[in-house]
């Protein structure tokens, strides 16, 4: 019965509406009583790591919220309303929101054609972040695995599996505030990945050969490494 109430919570919450069913309006969408971003802003104050907000333009904010079709009441609806994305680390990892110069993708224009094909289809999963290295996080909303329903799960490119992080958006957005990063990546940074992550487009990611889930691609220091699309990631990790 819990993850049957997860389940109906996430699908009122990432709804892609179709034809049959009423689209909500802005107004409708927008929460001026209890904003989501207040939570939010309250996270990234009490921060450890750099978070960076990506100035939003409003037209693609008031677009990507009306095709999300989430309130800002909540921080995923907050997310995409009042930012073009999140940056954590100089970029490292990257949160989705309306999208912006520097991360050029909306969160529901990303998963098109990979969590849903048509407008009025209910996605599988949702992708809302990922990392330099073409890591994926997605809200599991029954594609990825059958529990865990609403949780947050990792596709890791050191080994092509979806891993269960068990946190839910909001605190998936804490772990990307104040969370030990450099535990959780401990052996997928490389010498000097500052500086490379921080020349890289937020469309973009870093391709490695060999590969980093075979035996001699293990050690990422010595491996060869290029800036690629995010998209090539995607193919290439979920072929």
């Amino acid at each position: 019965m819990k993850n049957l109430l997860l389940f109906l919570l996430l699908c009122c919450c990432i709804q892609v509406y179709g034809q049959g069913q009423p689209k909500r309006t802005l107004k409708e969408l927008i929460n001026t009583q209890e904003p989501g971003w207040d939570l939010v802003t309250t996270w990234m104050k009490e921060a450890k790591n750099k978070v960076e907000v990506l100035p939003k333009t409003q037209a693609n904010a008031d677009a990507a919220l009306l095709q999300a079709q989430v309130t800002t009441r909540s921080p995923m609806g907050a997310v995409i309303y009042e930012t073009g994305g999140i940056l954590i680390d100089n970029g490292w990892l990257r949160i989705l929101g309306s999208g912006s110069p520097r991360l050029p993708r909306s969160l529901m224009a990303w998963n098109k054609g990979k969590s849903y094909l048509t407008e009025g289809e209910q996605p599988s999963f949702l992708l809302v972040a990922d990392d330099a290295l073409g890591g994926f996080f997605a809200i599991n909303a029954g594609a990825i695995s059958e529990t865990q329903i609403g949780k947050i799960f990792y596709l890791s490119p050191d080994n092509l599996q979806w891993e269960p992080t068990e946190l839910g958006y909001s605190e998936f957005l804490r772990f990307c505030f104040s969370a030990n990063l450099a535990g959780f990546y401990e052996g997928m940074r490389w010498k000097g990945w500052e500086a490379d992550v921080k020349k890289l487009a937020g469309d973009r990611g870093i391709h490695c050969f060999p590969y980093l889930w075979t035996s001699e691609g293990k050690d990422i220091n010595k491996v060869s490494r290029k800036d690629v699309p995010i998209e090539e990631l995607w193919l290439l990790y979920n072929k």
